[in-house]
């Protein structure tokens, strides 16, 4: 048995994948799971996103997108479809690259997963290294108690989960700022004071739990 669990962060620049093209024409952010590839080398996507009617208009003028279905929920929609071009990742995953999430932003990409040793990251490396546009970020071993969702792991709300990942998206800590605290409340749907009230109960938790 191996004993020693990875997790890696690789930075995509240039990966020509649908949900890639659409954020760049959309200037958008869209947080995905990891692509189901089938046999007949079709993908699965799975992915949310805060800007859906810019998204959505994106990836249907696509010609690779089939069977686009969106769904609400609260501020964010919902997107699966089939996609008929495989992603950078998947080169990744064939050689063993476990995919926790990926991140697309305005065309580029956050690819955040595990590999199960050195002799696999050697081999996910040696990849990487030869596919254009693919950088390793970080590398550091996975504790136990990293193994747990972030909502588990910090104590926090759904909604406070999801407002920091809202206002993640749209800047709100950014320096300079791009977004203030209306503008966040808007794309959650609730008062300033109500965004504002979850964030400093969130940041209260996080706080208590980090310097403890």
């Amino acid at each position: 048995m191996i004993d020693e669990c990875l997790i890696v962060e690789f930075d995509v620049e240039g990966d020509d994948c649908p949900l890639a093209s659409a954020t760049a024409t959309a200037s958008a952010t869209a947080t995905a799971q990891p692509p189901q590839l089938r046999e007949d080398g079709n993908v699965l996507l799975q992915f949310s996103t805060s800007a859906g009617d810019d998204l959505a208009a994106a990836l249907d003028t696509d010609s690779r997108i089939r069977y686009l279905h969106r769904s609400t929920a609260g501020p964010r929609d919902n997107f699966r479809c089939l996609s008929k071009h495989p992603c950078i990742v998947h080169e990744l995953i064939s050689d063993g690259l476990l995919v926790d999430s990926i991140q697309y932003q305005n065309g580029a990409a956050r690819l955040t997963g595990a590999v199960v040793g050195h002799t696999v990251l050697q081999g996910v490396m040696e990849t990487a290294s030869d596919t254009v546009g693919v950088q390793l970020q970080r590398v550091y071993p996975l504790r136990e108690e990293d193994d747990e969702p972030v909502a588990q792991r910090w104590d926090l709300t759904p909604s406070q989960v999801e407002s920091i990942e809202t206002a993640c998206e749209l800047g709100y800590f950014a320096i300079p700022r791009e977004a203030d605290a209306s503008k966040v409340a808007d794309a959650l749907d609730i008062s300033k004071s109500a965004f504002l009230e979850r964030l400093r109960r969130a940041q209260a938790s996080l706080f208590r739990d980090l310097f403890a």
